[in-house]
């Protein structure tokens, strides 16, 4: 066993109820990218893209429900979940949107349903943007892809120097709290685990804290000019079905973003979750997995 596998033995030790994937891994600059690829290989494609602190446990239950009849593929970013952690990297948002455009290009996915959440939405977008012709639909769940609505005070105070780093790499507080900040039904203790396994120290925790240094809050920040060229091409969403489903008790991306959304894709269909936060999959459960299950499959939420 290399020490990439031994890597992935240990984040998974006892999660194999919860994630009972077999990881497979793509080199990219400078690193591997870990991802799951489940489901007939001659099917329709399901890309699910994550954002941070999470990785493609988010999508566990999404995965084994869709496979029946899709090919189902959930990349971790390099830096989160089982990808490799490198301490010296280019984390920035046109570096993710290029590793997985390289991904879909490796593994020629076709007639793509794009699901997207947190910062999966300007990377997945990204990469449809790049690779338009491989896209059937996309679904949107609690992210933003535009500038001009604020970050809340908790996120913005873990970006200040030394402080920032202290909680999120020493103390795990940014993927600490979100196990109980960004749902609005405790999860269970397997769950709790498994969204953490990953982030044991303070190497493990490199990316959680360089996503939330390159979340774009002005020009000043690296990937604003990134974020403006995506935000100029949602427009061209147009073409494509696309799906809102949304946590309205998401704190961080609250109601305003899914109004947002609504306002520049106005043929969107739109199911809104009362009752759910950040982690739609985890407060909504089975109605959410359904809608999402028909619209991967070009039915209604």
């Amino acid at each position: 066993m290399n020490a990439l596998g031994a890597v992935h033995e240990r984040i998974l030790d006892g999660l194999e109820r919860e994630y009972p994937f077999a990881p497979r891994s793509f080199a990219v600059e400078g690193a591997h990218l870990s991802y799951v690829d489940v489901g007939p290989r001659d099917a329709p494609s399901v890309l699910f893209v994550h954002g941070n602190p999470s990785w493609s446990f988010l999508w566990r239950k999404a995965l084994a429900r869709c496979a029946a009849t899709r090919r189902c593929v959930a990349p971790d970013h390099v830096g989160m979940g089982l990808s490799s952690k490198p301490q010296r990297y280019e984390y920035r948002l046109a570096r993710h949107v290029a590793n997985l455009v390289g991904l879909i290009r490796e593994l020629d996915l076709e007639r793509i349903t794009l699901v997207v959440h947190d910062w999966g939405g300007p990377i997945g977008l990204g990469a449809l943007f790049a690779e338009s012709e491989r896209f059937e639909r996309v679904v949107i769940t609690n992210t933003a892809c535009f500038t001009g609505l604020a970050a809340p005070w908790r996120i913005r105070l873990c970006r200040t120097p030394l402080v920032g780093a202290l909680a999120v790499r020493g103390l795990n507080a940014f993927a600490g709290a979100a196990t109980r900040m960004a749902v609005e039904r405790p999860l269970s203790r397997d769950a709790r685990r498994g969204f953490l396994a990953p982030y044991h120290d303070w190497q493990s925790r490199v990316a959680i804290q360089r996503f939330v240094e390159d979340i774009p809050l002005s020009g000043r920040d690296p990937s604003w000019s990134t974020l403006v060229d995506l935000e100029r091409r949602l427009p061209e969403l147009a073409r494509l079905p696309v799906t809102i489903l949304w946590g309205e008790r998401d704190f961080c991306f609250t109601p305003r973003f899914r109004q947002e959304w609504q306002t520049r894709l106005p043929h969107a269909r739109v199911r809104r979750f009362e009752h759910a936060g950040h982690y739609l999959l985890e407060d909504a459960g089975e109605p959410a997995l359904d809608a999402l299950e028909r619209c991967s499959a070009g039915g209604e939420p």
